[in-house]
Order: C-alpha cells, then sequence, then structure tokens
C-alpha cells in the first residue's frame, strides 16, 4: 500500500471537518473520491499533502510515517499536489513556475532547470508555445495545465488532483482528460483524484471512495459496480 490513512481527523479551529477516516492507495492505481459538495473532499487533499494538519490519526506514505511531515517534506517524498483552484505562481512566468516543481525532488535527484522533463510540454504543448509568460496572464485552463505541470516536475509517487476540470471550457477539458489518461498509461503514476463528473471518475479510475460528513460511507471498484449505482450519494 503506498499511501494510508488510520483514522485521520482534521478541522478548522473548533469545526471538525474529517472524523476517523481510514483510507488506502495502492501503488499503481487510480482512486476517485467523491461526494456532494461541502462534504471534506478538498480537507482530506489538503490533509494528505501536509497543508491541513491531522488533529488524530496516522499517516503513512510508502511505508515510512510521515503523520508530523511538513508540506515540503512530503513533497519531497514524492507526494505531488495539484490544488483545487490551481494557485499558479501569476508573477513568474509558466518555465519558472515549472522549475519552482523541482523543488520537489531535492534529496531525491540531481535538481536542474533542464531537468524539468520533456514529457510535461509532450502532455501540454501549449506550455512550450506560452513558456515566457507570466502565469497570472494565462486562461484558466491554461493555468490548470500549468499546475499539473509544475506537480509532475517533481516527478511525485503519488500525484493528488482537486477537481482538475472544474470551471475550464469544455474543450480544454478534454485535453485535460486524455492528459491524465496518459499519465496513467505511459508513466504509471498512481493518482487521488477528487472528481465531480462520474463518467470520467468511472472510465480513468479502477476504484472510488464516497465521502459524506466527513466520512467514507462507501468505497468500492469501478469495474465491477456502475457509476448509477452510487449517483444518489453524490447529486444534489
Amino acid at each position: 500500500m503506498l499511501l494510508e490513512l488510520e483514522s485521520a481527523c482534521a478541522a478548522y479551529g473548533q469545526s471538525q471537518v474529517l472524523w476517523n477516516v481510514d483510507m488506502g492507495v495502492t501503488q499503481g492505481d487510480a482512486v476517485a473520491l467523491i461526494g456532494r459538495n461541502g462534504v471534506g473532499k478538498t480537507t482530506l487533499l489538503n490533509t494528505i499533502a501536509g497543508v491541513q494538519k491531522l488533529t488524530g490519526g496516522r499517516l503513512r506514505f510508502g511505508g515510512d510515517d510521515l503523520t508530523s511531515t511538513p508540506a515540503h517534506g512530503r513533497a519531497r517524498a514524492g507526494i505531488g499536489f495539484v490544488p483545487q483552484g490551481r494557485h499558479v505562481f501569476p508573477h513568474l512566468s509558466v518555465m519558472e513556475n515549472l522549475t519552482v516543481g523541482l523543488a520537489a525532488l531535492a534529496g531525491r535527484k540531481a535538481v536542474k532547470e533542464s531537468g524539468i522533463a520533456s514529457h510535461i510540454f509532450d502532455l501540454f504543448p501549449k506550455l512550450t508555445q506560452i513558456r515566457n509568460r507570466k502565469a497570472g496572464l494565462l486562461s484558466g485552463g491554461e493555468q490548470q495545465q500549468l499546475a499539473i505541470g509544475r506537480a509532475l516536475a517533481g516527478q511525485p509517487r503519488l500525484l493528488l488532483l482537486d477537481e482538475p476540470t472544474e470551471g475550464i471550457q469544455p474543450n480544454v477539458v478534454q485535453q485535460i482528460e486524455a492528459a491524465l489518461r496518459r499519465i496513467r498509461t505511459e508513466l504509471g503514476m498512481t493518482i487521488l483524484i477528487v472528481e465531480q463528473y462520474l463518467d470520467f471518475a468511472w472510465s480513468f479510475a479502477e476504484s472510488y471512495h464516497v465521502m459524506q460528513r466527513g466520512q467514507i460511507i462507501r468505497s468500492g471498484s469501478t469495474q465491477t459496480e456502475s457509476a448509477d449505482e452510487i449517483s444518489h450519494l453524490v447529486n444534489i
């Protein structure tokens, strides 16, 4: 098991958001995390990435206990994170944003700007064309491609994606979905994705977890269960 959460709890001030979450992600799998808005999906990803601290429970990654490890330490351990809302550095160029992603390689591999893998530009050709443009001037779809590319620059063992297609025009959504499929098939990367579209989640992931009120209430295989069987747990 690459990622293991045991009785994970998290809170914002006095408001508890995650309640004793147990979850595992196997090396090489793609897992969809689904549920209605406000049930704790983003908080769970933030907790795994180290952006949000655990108030209880444990987190293991690759067999190591990372419960108390801060976000930069988890990135260096191999956890890549593409947060909701993209969060690129607006005053840096596309190339400079990608270079920031190399920091996650510190302690694992020699870090060189020239080491930004060519497969990132192969996955997202548009980034090659706009490599010197400030990130703040990019469209939402371009920023999302950049955010994914920045995470990939760190060569993560686990890629966390928080609604990567949210608020993006349909033609760009198709490009991003195609790139994510290539990341799975060509790189064999382990992925945990929060996704609002069940059709894509079912065609992309091998397994799923449904969240409700800060807990995982159902888990299963997308290979043996249909999206229709759990749609009532997700749709408003």
